[in-house]
């Protein structure tokens, strides 16, 4: 009896062996198929845009109603130059587009490298070859991390002119631009996230927001013209 019981139960148990064996290997060689990566769906706000014109700025233009248009009092943990910075916040995106404003002949603060690599301030001439050049390695600082950065001129109906930046890859800000009258007046704007850049992740509301930026930019006016 017993060993009727032994020889079914080592039949039963090389049987249980050589289907997991078969199962394993057939695992074995069968192609990898990899997972996609899910992020999470954004909504996406219906456009809408309003009028931003305060009377002590010397620009003006229109900007989306589920954004904020905010003074700029820390830069990066500096002081602004004057009081015509603004912040355009996206808080439903965790996003801000900087806007930095010089006069051209007017006075800034630059960070001049010394010789023994620190930097020392200086008060410069807002010249405005300076100042495009300035914005192009500004964005060029974006090389390490960036696949390509690709520049296209800009001009409005309003007779705005400048130029737009994309930056691919995991850069800090894909989008920047500046547009100036080349006479009086130069502003420079940059898109952050407060998020760690992520291309794939960012680029439905990167999409979303060129749209706002585009309007933002052919809406703008001087109101000083030079």
């Amino acid at each position: 009896m017993q060993k009727s019981f032994l020889s079914r139960y080592k039949l039963f148990f090389t049987f249980f062996v050589s289907i997991a064996c078969c199962i394993f290997f057939n695992a074995c060689n069968s192609p990898y198929i990899s997972k996609k990566r899910g992020y999470y769906i954004i909504e996406l706000p219906q456009r809408k845009y309003q009028l931003f014109d305060q009377p002590n700025l010397p620009y003006s233009f229109e900007y989306p109603v589920y954004a904020n248009v905010i003074q700029d009092t820390t830069y990066f943990d500096n002081n602004p130059e004057n009081n015509y910075w603004r912040n355009i916040d996206f808080p439903n995106f965790n996003a801000r587009i900087f806007l930095s404003y010089k006069e051209i002949g007017g006075k800034s603060l630059y960070k001049i490298k010394q010789a023994n690599g620190l930097y020392k301030d200086s008060t410069g001439i807002n010249l405005f070859d300076k100042m495009v050049a300035d914005a192009f390695t500004l964005t060029n600082k974006n090389n390490v991390v960036s696949s390509s950065i690709n520049d296209s001129l800009v001009h409005t109906p309003n007779g705005i002119s400048g130029v737009f930046f994309k930056v691919g890859g995991n850069a800090a800000t894909s989008k920047q631009f500046f547009l100036s009258d080349t006479t009086k007046n130069f502003l420079r704007g940059a898109l952050y996230f407060d998020v760690t850049p992520n291309a794939d992740s960012l680029r439905p509301v990167q999409d979303f927001l060129q749209v706002d930026m585009d309007h933002i930019i052919n809406t703008f006016k001087w109101k000083n013209k030079g």
